[in-house]
């Protein structure tokens, strides 16, 4: 009994002592800031819902979506304030300035800015920063922020899940044509199968032709003349912007730090 009793308490123990890291981890991960809503623009219940699709969005793709919004009360350019944040602060998942991916809203000037550091700048190069910028605008021009930085956490998370060289928005990436998709090729097969079990048709294009008083008449082919007009095609001022225009580019905090980035105004 003594000995079974002590292998018992050594299981316990070396169970703890290895579950314990993990645990601190988790703690360390939910007790985690990411939104920083300086300029108050939301509700503390939507901070707190912001915070948990936040962090669920972070454990999923290994970087830290981050919300930050300002009144901009030392009249700073957006990519600076969003910088010296990154660089004072030192957010990232994997470790101090490490990988993230940040939102930042001026509301003075007006002005977001999408930017991501490392494993975020990879995935969410300028491109694609410009593609999250620009979904999310519209509601933040409404003034619909939870809905804006609801949408910013969701799309950027699906993209980091996009390898970097492929198109996001590729029409194969969404759910229902992959399910479209999925119909037409299950029912392809059954009609195959259907066509397959029918028996042998037998009559032809031959069958109740009559050969022998069967013939062409008269033919006559006459050509006139075929003409071709040329036209100038319009440019589209407006092609490739988005609803708020702005544009991508990324650049380097004064701590040395690369980021990509796309900014506009809403």
């Amino acid at each position: 009994m003594v000995r079974g009793g002590f292998l018992t308490k050594t299981l316990v123990l070396l169970g703890f002592f290895f579950l314990l890291p993990f645990a601190f981890a988790s703690a360390d991960s939910s007790a985690k800031q990411r939104i920083y809503d300086n300029a108050g623009l939301l509700s503390d219940n939507e901070v707190q819902e912001l915070e948990a699709l936040a962090e669920k969005h972070s454990v999923k793709r290994n970087t830290d979506f981050i919300i930050l919004t300002s009144n901009n009360e030392e009249n700073k350019d957006v990519e600076r304030m969003m910088q010296d944040f990154y660089d004072d602060k030192a957010p990232g998942y994997d470790k101090p300035h490490g990988n993230t991916v940040i939102l930042t809203l001026d509301m003075k000037k007006r002005d977001v800015y999408v930017a991501g550091f490392y494993r975020g700048k990879t995935y969410l190069d300028d491109h694609r920063a410009t593609l999250v910028r620009e979904k999310i605008t519209r509601n933040l021009s409404k003034g619909n922020y939870d809905k804006a930085f609801e949408s910013f956490i969701k799309i950027s998370s699906k993209y980091m899940g996009i390898r970097p060289d492929v198109d996001p928005d590729n029409i194969f990436f969404n759910l229902w044509f992959q399910i479209i998709v999925s119909l037409a090729i299950a029912g392809a097969f059954v009609g195959i199968m259907a066509f397959n079990t029918g028996g042998k048709v037998t009559v032809g294009a031959g069958t109740y032709q009559d050969s022998d008083n069967t013939r062409v008449n008269h033919r006559r082919d006459q050509y006139i003349r075929t003409t071709t007009t040329k036209r100038r095609k319009p440019s589209n001022q407006n092609s490739g912007r988005g609803f708020s225009g702005g544009g991508g580019g990324g650049g380097v905090t004064r701590g040395g730090h690369s980021h990509s980035g796309s900014r506009g105004k809403f």
